[in-house]
């Protein structure tokens, strides 16, 4: 099959690990810079034209996607789409996933487990955002924040308050949770691809950092994870419409809360800490949905 893989850092170890899966099992695979193309939008010959040249039709396309790109990169995938190609994830379930309030409130919509939160702009009353989550400490959070970037602990209610003033008088939208402290700076990343957990991690803070983020300096192994945690994962996926994420849950008292649902999961701290073939599985995914879709193309003629 003919892949495209859309990203800006091709050296990155994720986008190598599928660049090879892919060549492994004899597919042709073009690395595109979503940034760097440009889009013909015509109702009768769309296309995307990239470094003076149009891009094919591909069978498949793997969004790898920045997150302070989403808007254009979105925008360039769903041309992508309109142009007949098959995307790992579509274009409007990485907006969805993206959108950190909207993917919160999709989620609890769908019955999944989530801490307690509160979503303001600016309040005269922080007490009461704080007291609404179960009082200190909270965890407070911007809403346009990624890898740990924009997540405070708010250790007393004094902190909080300050916190969630000083985010108020530069006009931020903030989200303030419950801190679940019986996750003890710990939380569980399961890789979805296709509707199955194919792996999963417990990921550790250094010391004194309740961030769990890899990128924060935390560290990572191989997890065993509960019925429960398996049908929460998938039931987060299946909410965003995410064929391939990441679900980040806590363990708390009272059962799996997710916390974040990545459409562009790093696959590095996942492989080397359960040794699983994640780029594998997502080009085995690619072959069996994107050839089906290609076969019944076909069929049409």
């Amino acid at each position: 099959m003919k892949l495209a893989l859309l990203c800006q850092q091709p050296g990155l170890y994720s986008h190598q690990r599928l660049i090879s899966a892919a060549r492994a099992r004899d597919h042709q695979i073009d690395v595109v810079n979503h940034v760097r193309c440009y889009v013909n939008i015509t109702a009768n010959n769309p296309c995307v034209r990239y470094q003076g040249r149009e891009l094919p039709v591909y069978d498949a396309v793997i969004p790898r996607i920045g997150a302070s790109v989403t808007i254009y990169g979105a925008a360039v995938l769903r041309q992508l789409e309109i142009m007949g190609s098959y995307a790992v994830n579509d274009s409007v379930a990485i907006m969805r996933s993206r959108n950190k309030l909207r993917s919160l409130q999709l989620l609890a919509r769908k019955g999944v487990g989530l801490p307690v939160t509160v979503f303001a702009h600016k309040t005269s009353n922080p007490d009461d955002l704080i007291d609404l989550v179960g009082g200190p400490p909270v965890v407070i959070k911007l809403l346009e924040g990624a890898q740990g970037i924009g997540v405070v602990l708010g250790e007393t209610r004094a902190a909080a308050v300050s916190i969630i003033q000083a985010f108020g008088g530069v006009d931020k939208d903030i989200l303030v949770q419950e801190f679940i402290k019986e996750a003890k700076g710990e939380d569980i990343r399961c890789l979805v691809v296709g509707g199955k957990v194919v792996a999963a991690m417990k990921r550790s803070g250094k010391e004194g950092e309740f961030r769990s983020n890899l990128h924060r300096g935390g560290s990572a192994k191989e997890a065993a994870i509960s019925e429960d945690e398996r049908t929460t994962a998938i039931a987060a996926a299946r909410a965003m419409g995410l064929n391939v994420c990441g679900v980040d849950m806590l363990r708390s008292g009272h059962g799996p809360v997710v916390i974040e649902v990545n459409s562009s999961p790093g696959l590095e701290g996942v492989e080397k800490a359960t040794g699983v073939d994640v780029a594998g599985k997502i080009v085995e995914f690619i072959e069996k949905n994107a050839g089906a879709k290609r076969a019944a193309r076909k069929g049409d003629r």
